[in-house]
């Protein structure tokens, strides 16, 4: 466990956070959502050991963290302009996108079938450690069907010995999930999962034409998951 309190102090425990992810090895990080944890997300062996301490399969790949909007286009292609003014007026913060990833990147983040999931945390020492190591394949730091880490030590009860190096940054400022927008739909964006940037945020900001029609309520005759009843 590493403290990562204060921007002048926290050089030694970036240091071993920084070695860690080089040698391909799991971390936990603090961010202003939740505590992710996460690895190289060029490292496919990694990759997957950070699904393995989750309990998750590749059916679930893991969302990346970047350190600059620059970086977007090195990872992503067709990125529509309602996206792009999405992560202008939201990043740093509490919005996931998930868009097309270019083709030639040398990177297995699991099953993703083309896509990947950008975000760019508004914390100053996960920007600071992703400034170091470049994009970091990040989930949230907990074993799947368990609630998201808040603190480090919720993390560390949670993932153990699967995790190299725990940042402990205090309470995650937000303690809630990101909001995650598909933006890889051609009839328009679409709200995937509520969390720390409301739809009406995100409807100011893009337009509520940017978004593609919600379908309609399951009806009386089908159950919640849209098969016939009975």
């Amino acid at each position: 466990m590493y403290p990562c309190f204060d921007p002048a102090t926290w050089g030694p425990s970036l240091d071993a956070a920084v070695d860690a992810v080089q040698r391909g090895a799991v971390i936990v990080l603090p961010t202003d959502t939740v505590y992710g944890v996460g690895a190289d997300a060029f490292n496919a062996d990694a990759v997957a050991a950070v699904l393995a301490a989750k309990g998750r399969g590749r059916q679930m790949p893991p969302p990346v963290l970047i350190p600059n909007l620059r970086t977007v286009d090195g990872l992503a292609r067709d990125v529509p302009a309602s996206a792009r003014a999405l992560m202008d007026a939201l990043w740093p913060g509490a919005l996931t996108v998930i868009v097309h990833s270019q083709p030639t990147l040398a990177w297995d983040l699991g099953d993703t079938h083309g896509t990947v999931a950008l975000r760019m945390p508004d914390h100053g020492a996960a920007l600071a450690l992703l400034g170091r190591t470049g994009p970091l394949a990040v989930t949230s730091a907990n074993r799947t069907g368990e609630p998201a880490a808040t603190t480090a030590d919720d993390a560390q009860a949670q993932l153990g010995d699967a995790v190299a190096v725990y940042l402990d940054g205090g309470d995650s400022p937000l303690g809630t999930a990101s909001t995650i927008v598909d933006a890889t739909d051609p009839a328009g964006l679409r709200v995937l999962r509520d969390g720390g940037v409301s739809r009406e945020r995100l409807q100011e900001i893009a337009g509520a034409e940017a978004f593609a029609p919600e379908p309609p309520p399951p009806s009386a005759s089908e159950d919640p998951a849209g098969e016939p009843a009975g």
